[in-house]
């Protein structure tokens, strides 16, 4: 080899590499840095499926509070229509069924 083959770039970079593999000190600070990449890299994945579960259980309590919501103004509901049936008929069993002091129904012609 001439001395001009050093030169090139090609054969610069594959001496440079070859002196970072082989050197401790590179080695090490490679070695920790794929570790800690990896150690960031793996509580970063946890974070992300912390705040999604979080966002599920999320979901998941919203839609059980908006049932309960539904469910309770169902059973509200129920209960005004039971009650005023029952008036209903009591009103119509002590009376005679004749209401007195009520207005016909008004119709629309």
């Amino acid at each position: 080899m001439a001395l001009d083959d050093f030169v090139e770039s090609e054969v610069a970079i594959a001496v440079a590499a070859t002196a970072t593999v082989l050197s401790p000190r590179v080695r090490r600070v490679l070695r920790s840095g794929a570790v800690y990449g990896l150690a960031g890299a793996l509580i970063a994945g946890d974070a992300v499926a912390s705040v999604a579960r979080g966002a599920g259980r999320g979901a998941q309590q919203a839609a059980a509070s908006a049932g309960g919501v539904v469910r309770e103004a169902s059973d509200a509901a129920s209960g005004v229509a039971r009650s005023a049936a029952e008036r209903a008929r009591s009103a119509g069993s002590t009376d005679g069924g004749a209401d007195e002091g009520t207005q016909p129904p008004v119709t629309g012609s």
